[in-house]
């Protein structure tokens, strides 16, 4: 085996499982449920997403050396903390073997975010809103970012349906805007609530835009959905989007079917047992207003997506989630 070229990308080539990971997404080869796991954290320990990684790979094919001088260029050198704390989950250590890279202990000690209303409505129906998650002026700045990355104005509502996107995603993983929301206290303090733990792993994800559904231009959602496999058990899992302006109820907010995570179980037993995806929520989903800057966190067995937007105003948000790797991997997606 040649030796590896230390002048590419040196702070990546003790990177575990990083070759092998590059090189079954560049073959475009199925992993197993404990693979994709694995990379999910992998990923996350060296600033990437997931919706950026792989369709690199999948288009362009870069050659190992080419992949890590895009990972450098794109996300920067890995946070060797970040890495090391990856490697000793990989070898089944504790947490705290890998020293303040977790930063758990302060946000354990900090005082709670939630209160418990908050938590009886968490366990009521499934969903809460972190209010100020992030300040006005960091929400603003996001929305800047996103209505540069869109290539349309704010101020022009005729040219919001040239945006280019994927639907309602905005390939935007990347911006020094994006990253007051992963760092905040409040929010990781607001999913160890939820968790149970500070031991958790932020995930980089993409925006969103949502305009109003006017002339030609129809709503680009997907429609309501899940995204977990529905085999049970179905473990604990959290999902998480933030409202980059005031959103009304018609803006094509969040909508969820509350308290369905308490209920999925008898569900799948009787109509969900033929086909559950295939089932019409619309009309039991609830739409989740909220104000610039707020964060709304659902259990990811609720039924949800975006809403066709209805008002003379765009959505605009920023998806943002945290996960624990020691949640086991689902063999089986149903």
């Amino acid at each position: 085996m040649a030796a590896p070229d230390l002048t590419l990308a040196p702070a990546l080539t003790g990177v575990r499982r990083l070759e092998d990971f590059w090189k079954r997404s560049r073959d475009a080869r199925t992993a197993t449920a404990q693979e994709a796991h694995a990379d999910k954290v992998m990923l996350s320990a060296l600033g990437l997403g997931i919706g950026e990684v792989l369709p690199l790979l999948h288009r362009e094919r870069p050659d190992f050396a080419a992949f890590c001088r895009w990972i450098e260029a794109t996300a920067g050198a890995p946070d060797p903390a970040l890495v090391t704390r990856y490697h000793a989950w990989l070898d089944g250590a504790p947490a705290a073997s890998a020293g303040p890279a977790t930063g758990s202990g302060t946000i354990a000690a900090m005082p709670p975010v939630l209160s418990d209303a908050d938590l009886l409505q968490w366990d009521e129906q499934g969903f809460i809103v972190v209010r100020g998650a992030i300040s006005k002026a960091e929400a603003a700045a996001a929305e800047r970012a996103l209505w540069e990355a869109l290539g349309v104005s704010p101020d022009d509502p005729a040219s919001w349906p040239r945006a280019e996107t994927e639907g309602i995603w905005v390939n935007l993983f990347h911006h020094p805007a994006l990253e007051p929301a992963r760092r905040s206290p409040k929010v990781r303090k607001a999913f160890a609530q939820l968790w149970g733990t500070a031991d958790l792993w932020m995930t980089i994800d993409r925006m969103g835009f949502n305009p109003p559904v006017m002339g030609k231009h129809t709503y680009r959602g997907g429609g309501i959905h899940w995204d977990v496999s529905l085999a049970r058990p179905i473990p604990f899992g959290t999902l998480g989007i933030l409202y980059l302006t005031d959103t009304a109820a018609d803006q094509g907010a969040l909508r969820v079917v509350p308290g369905f995570h308490r209920v999925i179980g008898e569900w799948l037993d009787g109509k969900g047992r033929n086909a559950p995806r295939a089932h019409d929520f619309t009309a039991q989903a609830r739409p989740v207003p909220a104000g610039a800057g707020d964060l709304i966190i659902w259990h990811h067995a609720l039924p949800h997506d975006a809403s066709p937007n209805r008002s003379q105003k765009s959505r605009l948000v920023q998806y943002l989630n945290m996960f624990s790797a020691d949640v086991p991997a689902n063999p089986v997606w149903l």
